[in-house]
């Protein structure tokens, strides 16, 4: 017995397999990047690495509980301000840099100094 494919079905097919790989990179960039939310609702995209200074963050994305931020990638911080949240992703790419052997300054504003310790304390970075 013999099969024969329609060119019509080849092309569905070919259309079904780009909208799949499509998907999973999708998928895998969703993966590498982890989305930060503010108090006031601004959200910072960041690398997954840089995110993972943070103990608390990494614990809210590793964990095997089955959350919603380990799921989704996103994590929202109802008590950070938008300000804070800013400074402390600086800081998450600056770590990287210094861990690899680049020592620059990491400036930060007086008038943050309080609020940013106690986020600090929080995130435990």
């Amino acid at each position: 017995m013999r099969f024969s494919v329609s060119k019509k079905s080849r092309a569905v097919a070919k259309a079904d397999a780009g909208r799949e790989r499509r998907r999973r990179r999708r998928r895998k960039k969703m993966r590498e990047t982890v989305k930060l939310i503010s108090m006031e609702g601004f959200e910072f995209v960041i690398d997954r690495e840089a995110a993972m200074v943070s103990q608390t963050i990494r614990s809210m994305l590793t964990s095997p509980g089955g959350f919603s931020e380990s799921k989704e990638g996103v994590v929202t911080f109802p008590d950070i301000s938008t300000t804070i949240l800013e400074k402390i992703c600086q800081y998450f790419y600056w770590s990287i840099q210094y861990s690899r052997g680049k020592e620059t300054e990491f400036h930060i504003e007086p008038e943050l100094t309080l609020e940013l310790m106690m986020a600090a304390n929080y995130l435990h970075t």
